[in-house]
């Protein structure tokens, strides 16, 4: 399998998928959006954005399964596509112009391909396995900031999961008193991919989907950043909880998460 080559078709792939986002968001009418749950919305936008990316992985890649946010029904396999077809709903709902297309490839449990695309600003982040982290056919690293101190952060706030809200605040608070700030965006995959190109200096949240860190993981990881959940280890894309950041950050960050080191699996 020619990674290489499969990535670039998936990049195409996302900016076509790309400006059929950007036509519809003017369309769109408040009857068109349905609720899956607590401050959790999904639109026919995000449902024929899945529809077109799933029937163009299935031939770019004949037999793969698929981990997918509109469809459970789809199945994992040898190869499963593991995919947010728009990262960012709740922005796209409301005409804020950040959302994203993030497809990753997973063979067995290693990631292999990882793809973000912002189609508003047009940029296109992609790795591969053993690869550089792209934006845009330029090779990008995460920043080299040395502290806590000095770092730009980015989070997401929790919209169902609050067991652990007073634990989040307390990481948050600190940032707000201690670093250089903390951002929300609205697009776990937009976070992770601004992470990898240095834009930011760490990102984390917890109750995360396997679709909304899959790809920009590894667009970290191999930007030459750290990537674990909130034990340290490498439970981040089915675990729930994530921590990216550069290698001179993450030591002194991990030390923010204490409370959660003896509750690994109570997300």
């Amino acid at each position: 399998m020619n990674l290489e080559k499969l990535t670039h078709q998936v990049c195409d792939l996302a900016v076509e998928t790309g400006e059929f986002l950007k036509q519809e968001i003017t369309k769109l009418k408040i009857t068109d959006i349905q609720s899956k749950g607590l401050h959790n919305y999904v639109t026919y936008v995000d449902q024929e954005s899945e529809r077109r990316i799933v029937e163009k992985l299935s031939k770019l890649l004949p037999g793969s399964g698929f981990i997918a946010e509109e469809n459970p029904a789809l199945q994992p396999g040898e190869y499963t596509w593991v995919i947010d077809p728009l990262d960012g709903t709740t922005n796209f709902i409301h005409g804020v112009p950040l959302y994203c297309i993030s497809i990753g490839l997973m063979h067995g449990d290693e990631t292999i391909i990882g793809m973000v695309y912002e189609p508003n600003l047009k940029e296109c982040f992609y790795t591969w396995k053993s690869a550089p982290s792209y934006l845009n056919g330029e090779v990008i690293h995460v920043s080299q900031t040395a502290t806590i101190h000095e770092s730009l952060f980015a989070t997401g706030f929790p919209y169902y999961d609050y067991r652990r809200l007073d634990d989040y605040l307390a990481i948050f608070r600190y940032l707000l008193q201690n670093s250089g700030g903390a951002r929300r965006l609205g697009s776990a995959a937009a976070d992770l991919a601004y992470t990898a190109c240095g834009r930011y200096d760490g990102f984390y949240e917890y109750g995360l989907s396997p679709w909304d860190v899959n790809a920009g993981g590894l667009l970290v990881k191999n930007a030459g950043g750290v990537v674990t959940d909130f034990q340290g280890t490498g439970n981040y894309v089915f675990g729930k909880q994530i921590i990216a950041t550069n290698k001179n950050v993450y030591p002194d960050f991990f030390k923010l998460f204490a409370a959660w080191k003896n509750e690994p699996n109570i997300l």
